[in-house]
């Protein structure tokens, strides 16, 4: 009667093995590592800075309006993945685009303990 049962348990051990194998198989049999994340998109925000505007200031602001930020000129840019910070960065023009230089990647611990906040 045990032999029977161990025998029942290794059978079930080894369909489930089997649905494993099969889910990390894809549709043309080759076995799916993590390069499938690599196609998973993301948000990426650049801010360059904030600013707290009543209705009424945002209601009256035209063409050539000017707001006024709370970073100054020449300070790091945040860099925002799903909102989460991740990195800093500087402006830079490329092609007559622009662009951000990653100056400053925040490190894996801090990303970690920001989660909790």
């Amino acid at each position: 009667m045990a032999d029977e049962q161990v025998t029942q348990g290794l059978e079930k051990v080894a369909d489930a093995a089997q649905q494993v194998a099969n889910a990390t198989t894809g549709a043309k049999g080759k076995t799916r590592t993590l390069d499938f994340l690599m196609e998973v998109t993301l948000n990426l925000t650049v801010e360059v800075g904030r600013a707290r505007m009543t209705i009424q200031d945002i209601l009256q602001l035209g063409q050539g309006s000017v707001v006024e930020l709370t970073k100054l000129a020449g300070e790091p840019l945040d860099i925002y993945v799903n909102n989460r910070q991740v990195a800093r960065g500087e402006a830079v023009i490329v092609n007559e685009k622009f662009g951000v230089r990653l100056t400053d990647i925040i490190s894996p611990e801090d990303r970690v303990g920001a989660i909790g906040e």
